[in-house]
């Protein structure tokens, strides 16, 4: 194993296998460099913002940089993250699953992190990264050379802002995630960019910038908002998704979070302001339950 991961071993779930059935192992042209895209979040339900993110990044990466997509990832946080009214992993991921499997050809979702105790955003890169340069050996070119892959964070402007706040983050955890991998950063309304990137001065050539030319503020929160009141919420996520939630009637009540035990202190991260870095980990709004 790579030894610039920060741990030495990683525990899968039961009976988990990485997805990797979209996952592109060739790199079409040999002069760009091949990337896996990860958003990591709640997803409490996923939206269509949440894919809008990984289309307005293809067209970012495939307009303004030497990268080539491969593949992206949905990666919805666990239950031992204990967030008042967090819908448990179960439902959040079958939710992922049957948006994903209606979008584009390249996005999946991983169920690693929902499965699990509380795992840090650092941690899950180390993860993607081990499973796809480690495990599945990388991509190679039509020429037959082999290229690692780099993995990058896929999130909202909001996570720019926390990470420019003092105490919110660790700066070890900042360099792992900014230093060796790099995010891609979507533009969020109301949310400003320029002076949070200055305050992180050393990694800004890691740190990809995308503006929204159409505005949406679609969030997880006004939709569970819009099911409590009985309005509906077609049109705003998939239609695979408002099916799901209509058979298992989720989302009735804001405070029906998942079932916790005990133990969910096992592996949580104890970091002073953790408790956010979720929140704003794939559509950057700090209130809001992804």
């Amino acid at each position: 194993m790579s030894s610039s991961h920060l741990t030495e071993t990683f525990t899968n779930p039961p009976n988990y296998s990485f997805p990797h059935h979209r996952l592109s192992n060739v790199l079409h042209n040999p002069n760009k460099i091949p990337i896996v895209l990860v958003a990591c979040g709640s997803f409490s339900p996923v939206t269509y913002l949440h894919l809008r993110m990984f289309e307005m990044a293809k067209d970012f990466v495939r307009q303004n940089t030497d990268f080539e997509i491969i593949g992206g990832y949905l990666s919805p946080v666990s239950d031992m993250y204990k967030k008042p009214g967090l819908l448990s992993a179960r439902h959040r991921v079958n939710m992922c699953t049957l948006a994903a499997e209606d979008s584009d050809t390249w996005l999946m979702v991983d169920s690693w992190e929902a499965f699990q105790s509380y795992q840090r955003t650092a941690i899950v890169l180390d993860h993607f990264d081990y499973e796809i340069n480690t495990v599945l050996g990388g991509v190679h070119t039509e020429d037959g050379e082999h290229r690692k892959v780099r993995v990058m964070l896929l999130a909202g402007s909001d996570l720019i802002g926390t990470m420019s706040e003092p105490g919110v983050w660790s700066y070890s955890d900042l360099e792992h995630i900014l230093g060796r991998y790099g995010c891609l950063i979507v533009e969020r309304a109301g949310s400003g960019m320029d002076q949070a990137t200055d305050s992180l001065a050393r990694w800004r050539s890691n740190i990809h910038l995308i503006s929204q030319l159409i505005q949406n503020d679609v969030s997880s929160t006004k939709v569970r908002l819009f099911l409590r009141r009985g309005l509906s919420v077609r049109y705003l996520l998939p239609n695979s998704v408002v099916d799901y939630i209509e058979q298992h009637g989720l989302y009735q009540d804001e405070t029906a979070a998942s079932p916790v035990c005990a133990s969910t202190d096992k592996g949580k991260d104890k970091e002073k302001g953790k408790e956010r870095e979720k929140d704003v980990s794939a559509s950057g709004s700090k209130k809001e339950v992804h």
